[in-house]
């Protein structure tokens, strides 16, 4: 039911919500233990890049993965990984999740890295 719930508000949002090639956009999927974050590009329907807390450079520091300290090195080294390929504004789609607590440590995390949104 829950997700369900979700999935209904993911899709009332993405109604008005569009990614790019100039102004990407930045998903954000959270698990009980994890929690993932994509740069797509609507307008070619691909993937730019992605960064989670089961990446190998995550996961070389040894830190659990399902906390708000977590979430916010994900968002920083997604806005770094971005920086790097030339991206530094994006739309930001919370996917349905409340803006609170992880979702709203990992935005933190990739404004502190210098993404703009």
């Amino acid at each position: 039911m829950k997700g369900i719930q979700r999935g209904r508000r993911h899709a009332r949002i993405r109604k008005s919500l569009q990614g790019d090639t100039t102004r990407p956009r930045l998903v954000v999927f959270r698990s009980g233990k994890n929690i993932y974050a994509q740069i797509i590009d609507d307008s070619k329907s691909a993937t730019v890049l992605s960064f989670s807390t089961v990446s190998k450079e995550f996961k070389e520091k040894k830190l659990k993965g399902s906390n708000k300290d977590a979430a916010f090195m994900v968002g920083e080294a997604l806005a770094k990984k971005a920086q790097a390929q030339g991206i530094t504004q994006v739309c930001f789609d919370r996917a349905g999740y409340l803006f609170h607590g992880r979702v709203k440590a990992l935005a933190e995390g990739a404004r502190k890295g210098g993404l703009a949104f």
